[in-house]
């Protein structure tokens, strides 16, 4: 092929369906990666094709098998590195052999090479920016932002903001023009998290009472997650709920810390860690309570399943968290204040009328505001604009 030229399928285009290639950094268990699933759930019935292409192994890439019993066909890279040595002619191989009519690119290692190697093929280019990361400009990670926000204004065609604050934000610090970007909330499959599961039951297997106020938290464990924090909070919960349990969902590199934190502050025997779940609904059925402590976030996901499953919402007001949770549904507190983060805590647990309420509305919102259906039609649109746009 001469280079520059456009890749077209002229299948998909003649049966009014297009073909999507997805390049993404890895599939993991980040919520980018479940979030990709779960469109893949939803964009076939609406025309699309999609095959993904996941630059990097992590953790083995767990993701991929879920997307793989879909239908959808996976391509692994093993890239290891932003500056291997032809890294950028393996993307632009695997996006020429997928013969897409669009590329829609996922984090920041997809959203250079991927964003690249799509436009010079003269193929329209969609990326999603998931974090609110904002680096030192000079340490390796700003010098890796700044290359990710260079490669966006040149190449993409579309920037993807998961909130209205993450807009505001990308625009701010990666100076990418306004018209580029456009805000299309995270969805889910809500319809999965309405009926729960029998709570006396999943309690019992993870080992919890069944009659006890439980805390939950579904997070990669992270860092910037601040479940930490949750920790440092939960001896003051005790004091005024003293029966309370917390159950950690998810795994990750600060597993193991935040282990050694339960036990040096001697609540390892209220603290129930379950590893990475598949039976997320599960999970949230059997809690009272949903805690997301996190330190910044764009559009947390999994605070929109929580929602969904009826559960108030505990949450910092960080990120696009604000554009989820009101008084109506739960409380949101300043990040890093384990005070607050108690008080919120204890005063959702000690009314739990009020906190019933509340996890009715939430419900309400989420099925209107952040069902999969509706974000996987709007996105569909977008694709068909810019192939559209593109073809003759």
């Amino acid at each position: 092929m001469v280079a520059g030229a456009a890749v077209r399928s002229d299948a998909p285009a003649r049966m009014g369906r297009v073909r999507v290639a997805y390049v993404i950094d890895s599939l993991g268990h980040g919520g980018a990666e479940h979030l990709l699933a779960a469109y893949l759930r939803r964009l076939p019935s609406l025309g699309i094709d999609p095959i993904v292409i996941a630059l990097q192994d992590r953790d083995g890439n767990p993701t991929a098998a879920d997307i793989a019993r879909l239908g959808v066909a996976v391509v692994d890279l093993g890239i290891e590195r932003l500056r291997q040595r032809g890294a950028y002619r393996e993307v632009a191989a695997a996006i020429k052999a997928a013969r897409p009519d669009l590329v829609h690119t996922q984090l920041e290692f997809a959203n250079v090479l991927g964003a690249a190697a799509a436009a010079r093929m003269g193929l329209p280019v969609v990326s999603t920016l998931h974090t609110l990361e904002d680096p030192p400009r000079w340490t390796r990670a700003g010098l890796r932002s700044r290359l990710m926000a260079w490669s966006l204004r040149r190449h993409a065609d579309l920037v993807i903001a998961v909130s209205e604050h993450a807009r505001a934000h990308h625009i701010a610090h990666l100076h990418l023009p306004a018209r580029l970007v456009t805000t299309i909330h995270n969805g889910i499959e809500t319809g999965r998290f309405l009926t729960g599961g029998d709570r006396e039951a999943v309690r019992s297997a993870l080992g919890i009472p069944p009659s006890v106020p439980l805390i939950v938290t579904v997070a990669v464990l992270r860092p910037l997650k601040g479940i930490d924090r949750m920790l440092e909070a939960l001896p003051a919960v005790l004091a005024r709920v003293p029966d309370a349990r917390y159950l950690v969902v998810g795994d990750g590199e600060a597993r193991n810390g935040l282990a050694r934190t339960a036990a040096a502050l001697g609540i390892a025997d209220r603290v129930s860690f379950a590893g990475a779940r598949a039976d997320v609904p599960l999970m949230l059925s059997a809690a009272d309570l949903f805690v997301l402590p996190s330190l910044t976030e764009a559009l947390p996901t999994v605070v929109a399943e929580a929602m969904a499953a009826g559960l108030p919402v505990v949450a910092t007001r960080v990120g696009g968290i604000p554009e989820m949770i009101d008084a109506s549904t739960g409380i949101l507190v300043p990040p890093d204040d384990v005070g607050a983060l108690a008080q919120a805590v204890c005063a959702l647990l000690e009314d739990p009328a009020g906190a019933a309420a509340r996890g009715r509305q939430g419900r309400i919102i989420a099925s209107g505001r952040f069902d999969l259906a509706t974000q996987a039609a709007r996105l569909t649109g977008e694709y068909r604009r810019l192939v559209a746009a593109r073809r003759p």
